[in-house]
């Protein structure tokens, strides 16, 4: 169930009022994150990587209440769980569909919804989200990259207080292997010390993603 949060802190409400109304509200960090023990796992269990990158991208927004805040007729409203909405590549065009899925944190049933999804777009594919529904989070890849910055295409008007969080190109640095990760947020609801804690949480599921699942 979704729910209306209080700020009842001072402090807090002006920080929200502050943000809320910037014409350009959103910040994005970039950082590469160490993914050696995601690739064992996923090479191990034989999983696919998008599929299972979404998943644990999703798993960590699902367990931070700031990246589950949107903002509504001027309030925060905090949903349950939000979903992914990413990009994969289509049958049809050389341009991509947006592929959104339920959020499950059960790791199986989150796999086999999403591949048979996946598998319609290619023929089917979808730029629509639905409307009124701002239970999502945007996610994309950018495979060719190893980028250290990014931006999103997005409306400003009314406000659009859903996280893009995208990955790029993986590479070797020494006996590491990183992946470069932007995540976008409207900072009158996530601040740099979310965001912080979301890239912390993310790196420790990438090193150990057998003690989630």
């Amino acid at each position: 169930m979704s729910k209306y949060i209080d700020l009842s802190n001072p402090h807090r409400k002006k920080h929200f009022d502050f943000f809320k109304n910037m014409d350009c509200p959103h910040f994005n960090i970039c950082a590469n994150v160490e993914i050696n023990g995601f690739l064992d796992f996923i090479k191990e269990n034989n999983y696919p990587f998008t599929p299972t990158m979404v998943y644990f991208i999703a798993r960590v927004a699902n367990e931070i209440p700031e990246f589950r805040w949107r903002i509504r007729d001027n309030q925060i409203l905090e949903h349950a769980a939000v979903n992914p909405s990413f990009t994969v590549n289509t049958e049809e065009a050389d341009v991509f569909s947006f592929c959104t899925v339920d959020y499950f944190e059960n790791f199986p049933t989150f796999l086999k919804n999403t591949l048979k999804v996946m598998d319609e777009m290619l023929t089917n594919p979808s730029m629509e989200d639905e409307a009124h529904r701002d239970d999502y989070l945007f996610l994309s890849a950018i495979p060719w990259v190893s980028f250290t910055s990014f931006s999103h295409a997005m409306h400003y008007t009314p406000a659009d207080s859903v996280p893009r969080i995208t990955w790029g190109k993986y590479f070797e640095a020494g006996d590491k292997i990183l992946m470069p990760l932007s995540v976008q947020a409207h900072h009158a609801v996530v601040d740099g010390r979310h965001t912080g804690k979301y890239f912390q949480l993310f790196q420790e599921y990438m090193r150990q993603p057998e003690s989630v699942l």
